[in-house]
């Protein structure tokens, strides 16, 4: 409980330094929201309409004040308005996240499975050769920029093969191009991760033991191998989501997909402010609560996370304190044998 109390005091003090943050830096970038939507000469405004529109927006109260009443209304769901359109970013952001977060999770999932079967492949995999080109993979996505990657798959799968529509698609087929476009620069840094820790699990005194009592490879693989391996790359992931969000918002705007990426371009062409913090700060809740779900997913997967870390500090002491008579003697060491 104190574990789970902790991370989750951390994960709140992370999301008040990024809406702080986040709103001095788009209350300091020059230039004016109002001024944008509502100064050109064709509306013509007079200042004085401009300076009440302006007031309506709050733009005419102190700095402090404005923070305190956005991040009060971020608490109880209240993210004001939007100065391109007068809707109310609550709904605009309703509208877009589904789709995001959709895109988002798939993406997460196809990148987990195809960097576990990259890892699996170079470790295991039957062949030299094969093992070696395996190995040579993540680098190489690495490298892919993700615009790049969804030009390449809808020049090749969609006008080349046929095999993926991209006007007038159902749901699941319009989801596969850009899914992949996602996962394949994601899956790399994992599989790298997986990689490492497979190969540095598989040199742990315990697998040779659990080798010569008999085990078979697939038995090493996933009941011994692969669970303490995933550490590592279950950090990785939650890492990675930010980059993923981020990701999200290219490749929606690469396929013409609604999404969180379509309204902040907008609401970057336009000035937006209101909806750009509402992105900003929605993101980050969701980066944190997936950082903050992994972090509690130690103690499922790592037995030794369980204890106490007086008890895990206690072990080896109390170990190395035992006396020499405990020992046991030759003849026990044969008769052991």
């Amino acid at each position: 409980m104190l574990y789970v109390l902790r991370r989750a005091g951390q994960a709140v003090l992370v999301l008040l330094l990024a809406f702080t943050v986040a709103y001095l830096l788009l209350a300091a970038l020059p230039g004016d929201g109002v001024l944008a939507r509502y100064g050109s000469a064709e509306l013509g405004l007079t200042p004085e309409q401009l300076a009440e529109i302006s007031a309506a927006y709050g733009n005419d109260r102190p700095l402090a004040v404005r923070f305190l009443d956005a991040g009060a209304g971020f608490l109880t769901g209240d993210f004001g308005y939007s100065i391109q359109s007068g809707a109310a970013v609550a709904d605009l952001v309703a509208v877009a996240l589904p789709s995001t977060l959709l895109l988002a999770g798939l993406g997460l999932g196809v990148a987990v499975f195809l960097a576990v079967a990259i890892a699996f492949t170079a470790t295991y995999g039957e062949g030299r050769w094969l093992r070696r080109a395996f190995r040579n993979l993540p680098p190489f996505f690495v490298s892919l920029p993700v615009f790049w990657i969804g030009i390449i798959l809808i020049q090749v799968f969609s006008f080349q093969l046929g095999l993926v529509p991209l006007i007038n698609a159902d749901p699941v087929e319009a989801l596969i191009l850009p899914v992949l476009t996602l996962a394949i620069p994601i899956a790399a840094p994992l599989a790298q991760v997986l990689m490492r820790s497979i190969d540095e699990v598989r040199e742990q005194p315990f697998v040779t033991v659990v080798r010569a009592r008999g085990a078979s490879t697939s038995w090493l693989l996933w009941r011994n191998v692969a669970r303490n391996a995933l550490l590592p790359t279950l950090t990785m992931a939650g890492l990675l989501f930010g980059e993923l969000v981020g990701g999200a918002v290219v490749t929606e705007a690469v396929f013409g997909r609604p999404g969180l990426g379509q309204l902040t371009a907008q609401a970057v062409a336009n000035r937006d402010t209101p909806v750009l913090l509402a992105v900003v700060v929605i993101t980050t809740v969701t980066f944190v609560i997936i950082n903050l779900l992994v972090d509690l997913l130690y103690p499922v997967l790592d037995a030794r996370l369980r204890r106490p870390a007086t008890a895990r500090a206690a072990a080896p002491r109390t170990a190395a304190s035992k006396p020499a008579a405990s020992t046991p003697s030759a003849p026990e060491n044969g008769a052991l044998r």
